[in-house]
């Protein structure tokens, strides 16, 4: 895809199954680790709850979407860009206009998933605690990360483990 011009804009009604569409196509490219019968559950709970419940801002060229973040207050729910246009900017629009709206935001990452890590690192997120079970109690990793915000006490990660190389700040 060559840079084309797009808006960010609020979630309409009649987005809702380009964005599933969207989740589910970065959820399998991201997330290969994640069982199928995990991700079609998740595909259903995206389209009734989620979209609904959280504050949405899409990526579009006109009616057609390719990215979308979900924001509950200051934390993001998801980021996910269609994985034919991913490292055209889509996704650092939206986290920039989200960070634009809150000053500050916290996420959970899969531990498994580097390249979302890089990438918010590079955005300038510090890895500050891990968790060794998903919401769903699976053991896939998860690591809470954040921007803007201030966190109690000293943060001091051993850097010993690859895996929690992403618990630290600054460039990937």
């Amino acid at each position: 895809m060559t840079r084309q011009p797009f808006e960010i804009r609020r979630l309409l009604a009649t987005d809702t199954e380009a964005l599933c569409g969207i989740w589910h196509d970065a959820s399998i490219r991201s997330h290969s680790f994640l069982p199928a019968d995990l991700l079609a559950d998740q595909r259903r709970i995206i389209a009734e709850r989620f979209l609904g419940e959280a504050e949405c801002w899409v990526a579009a060229c006109g009616q057609t979407p390719f990215g979308f973040i979900g924001l509950i207050d200051d934390f993001v729910g998801g980021l996910f860009v269609d994985p034919h246009v991913q490292g055209h900017g889509i996704g650092s629009a939206l986290l920039d206009h989200a960070l634009s709206l809150r000053g500050r935001l916290a996420l959970e990452v899969y531990a498994r998933n580097e390249r979302a890590i890089a990438f918010y690192r590079r955005h300038g997120f510090c890895g500050i605690r891990r968790r060794e079970t998903d919401d769903n109690g699976l053991p896939f990793a998860l690591i809470l990360m954040q921007k803007g915000m201030t966190t109690p006490g000293p943060r001091r990660f051993a850097r010993a483990n690859p895996d929690r190389d992403a618990l630290t700040c600054g460039q990937a």
